[in-house]
Parts: structure tokens; C-alpha cells; sequence
């Protein structure tokens, strides 16, 4: 059984240029998501959202596997980022931050199959923001991005570049900072992570 790989089969959108921001167009795609606030480094309800996104993740995949015969490889964490004062973001001040992780899930996923799932999950596992984890269709749209690699904290100087770019080129920024970790921060030198930046724009 070949195992797709959606980050290879959307590879302009899941790995973009590194060497300058480029403009794409987003199509609307489907994602697991959990809402939250606080410092992504110290928040209990950040580490509480990563806890319950992976285990329905992955318990699609293999129920999808068992009944459809179709596996693939499950996508790599994405977060939404902003703040009710943009000033905080822009300062980094990561206590005041408001955020929205989520999971990119392919076609053969349904709502009903996501309750499905979080049913089983909560008998299993039972992770504390289960309940807070819902399925939503994203459009994202018209979008300036880049693939970065270096320190999360280091991001600045580049997400200001990709703005700079944008503006450039005839556009304005519009909607939430979107950020796709393409590295497992765990078992990756800071150094060397790889980050999807992406910012929506419009003219």
C-alpha cells in the first residue's frame, strides 16, 4: 500500500522557497483545530491542545487505513497567530498572544468521522482539550510566504522582509501570521528548524 504525502503532493504550499517570499494562492483545505491563548513555551492550555490534536490525527489515519485502505502520512503542525494588540506581537510579548493550532486533513475526512474518532480517543486517552478540538474548512487565500530556517525567536527580521515584499508589490497584509512547523522541535537543533511563514495579503 503507497503512502501518500500531501506535503510533497501541495509542495508549493508545504515547501516554498527559501531564498525570497513568494505570492500563492491558498485553496481551501480542512483541519483539525484547537483555539487557545498564552505563551506557547509555558501555557498549559498550549501543550493541552498539541495533546489532543495528535492522538485524533492520528487515529483518522489509521481508522481511515482499516476501513478505506488508503494510508497516508499525518501533516505537521500549523498555528494561527495574533493578538487583540498587535503591538504585543510585534513586541513578542508571548503571554498576550492568541493562537490556533491545527492539523491539515485530506478528503477522505468528514465531520462525522472526526466525532467518530474524538469518541474513541476520549476513551482511550481522554486528553484534556478533546472537546475543544473541532473540524473546520480554512480558505486562506491570496498569501505572501517563505521557508524559514533558524530559531522561532529569530523569525522577526524575515516575517518583517516577507511584509516588506508584499507591500512591494502592490499589496496590503490582511488576517492571522501562519506558521508551519516542518521540524520536530524536540529532536531539532533550534538552528536548523524549518518554518513555513506565511501572511495573507489583498491589493
Amino acid at each position: 500500500m503507497a503512502k501518500i504525502d500531501y506535503k510533497k503532493e501541495l509542495k508549493s504550499f508545504y515547501k516554498p522557497s527559501a531564498k525570497a517570499p513568494g505570492i500563492a494562492n491558498i485553496p481551501k483545505m480542512n483541519f483539525l483545530m484547537v483555539d487557545g491563548s498564552g505563551n506557547p513555551n509555558t501555557a498549559q492550555s498550549y501543550k493541552d491542545a498539541i495533546e489532543a490534536l495528535y492522538p485524533v490525527a492520528y487515529a483518522l489515519k489509521f481508522k481511515i487505513k482499516k476501513t478505506q485502505g488508503i494510508d497516508y502520512v499525518v501533516m505537521p503542525l500549523e498555528g494561527l497567530w495574533w493578538a487583540e494588540d498587535m503591538d504585543t506581537f510585534i513586541s513578542r510579548d508571548k503571554d498576550a498572544w492568541l493562537w490556533t493550532m491545527m492539523i491539515m486533513q485530506p478528503e477522505y475526512v468528514t465531520a462525522e468521522l472526526v466525532e467518530e474518532v474524538k469518541a474513541e480517543v476520549a476513551k482511550k486517552k481522554a486528553p484534556a482539550a478533546l472537546d475543544k478540538v473541532k473540524f473546520v474548512a480554512y480558505a486562506e487565500g491570496l498569501s505572501v510566504q517563505i521557508l524559514y530556517t533558524g530559531s522561532y525567536d529569530n523569525e522577526g527580521p524575515t516575517i518583517a522582509a516577507m511584509h516588506d515584499f508584499a507591500e512591494q508589490h502592490g499589496y496590503s497584509l490582511r488576517g492571522k501570521h501562519h506558521e508551519i512547523y516542518l521540524s520536530d522541535a524536540r529532536k531539532t537543533a533550534p538552528d536548523k528548524l524549518k518554518t513555513v511563514l506565511r501572511q495573507p495579503i489583498q491589493k
